[in-house]
């Protein structure tokens, strides 16, 4: 079994995590993938603290396995949740869409481990300094809100820059994508399209469907015009905002107001024409519903096999 540090500092039995996706990452998603040995994450998003008290109170109840909260850091209830994650005592907190350096002495007093999301060197080795105990260093391949660099780049460029751990995330799907972060310096893996279809995810099936038929030129990236560029599946609804974002007569606030409230439309409501259905570049990899537990069962079989032929080519 492939074992690495981050195994041995956060109690878990493969170096894999799930992402914490917005309105999809809830306390059933995040129980079963640390009950199948990876660290599961519940998503605060935009949601305030008693919805979240809630949410990890029933991942409590669900797994005796650690767990961690994913923090978007422009949430307007970001204050809230800080603070309840540290009366929760949660094992992990994970950050994303900003710079968590503010957060992290209080999470760290509360005996918390923090792995931010990094888009880039700067941000890795200022929160290594204040105390992170890993990094996921995070390609423009991943779904939702993505940066500019590629995880080829950037997984290098982040392991060369910090003595911490750093996990790869954008653009895994299966073990071959496991074995290449290994390469890159990685180690471990934080996974998000892949959990979409698990079949303890509650993201509504419409969702489901749209990743497993997808092809591989099936996604796109909006919102760059914002500063907050989107990759997901190309849709009515995407495709509508690329128009717009590029129209010099739609303002940048009836451009935020058309996107308000399409993830929600697209995970709980599974709309096809009005939702945004976020999805990394590998969806077209992802071909069956399996439970938590197959999936990485599966990847880190795959991975195993993958590292003991990688030479094969090489003479």
């Amino acid at each position: 079994m492939i074992k690495t540090p981050i195994c041995e500092i956060l109690g878990i039995e493969y170096p894999i995590f799930q992402g914490g996706m917005a309105w999809i990452a809830d306390a059933d998603l995040a129980a079963a993938v640390s009950n199948a040995g990876g660290l599961g994450i519940i998503s605060a998003m935009n949601a305030d603290g008693e919805w979240l008290r809630k949410e990890i109170r029933k991942a409590k109840s669900l797994t005796d396995k650690p767990f961690g909260v994913n923090i978007m850091l422009m949430s307007p209830h970001v204050e809230e949740v800080s603070k309840l994650v540290a009366e929760e005592k949660v094992a992990v907190v994970v950050t994303g869409a900003g710079n968590p350096s503010k957060y992290m002495k209080d999470w760290i007093k509360a005996g918390i481990k923090v792995i931010p999301v990094v888009p880039s060197t700067g941000i890795a080795k200022l929160v290594a300094r204040n105390g992170a105990v890993a990094v996921i260093a995070e390609g423009g391949e991943s779904g939702g809100h993505v940066g500019e660099i590629t995880t080829m780049s950037l997984v290098p460029q982040v392991c060369d820059a910090v003595d911490i751990p750093v996990l790869a995330a954008g653009g895994i799907a299966d073990g071959r994508g496991i074995a290449a972060s290994f390469m890159l310096g990685a180690v471990g893996v934080q996974l998000g399209t892949r959990f979409l279809v698990a079949k303890e995810c509650n993201v509504h099936q419409n969702y489901k469907n749209k990743i497993l038929k997808a092809k591989d030129i099936d996604t796109m990236t909006t919102g760059k015009r914002l500063g907050h560029p989107v990759r997901a599946l190309k849709t009515p609804f995407s495709r509508e905002f690329l128009k717009m974002e590029y129209n010099s007569n739609v303002s940048d606030a009836e451009l935020e107001a058309y996107g308000a409230g399409s993830l929600y439309a697209a995970a709980i409501l599974g709309d096809e024409k009005k939702g945004s259905f976020m999805s990394g570049q590998i969806a077209a990899m992802v071909k069956k519903e399996q439970t938590a537990a197959e999936i990485i069962k599966e990847i880190f079989e795959d991975a195993e096999k993958v590292l003991r032929g990688g030479t094969k080519w090489v003479k």
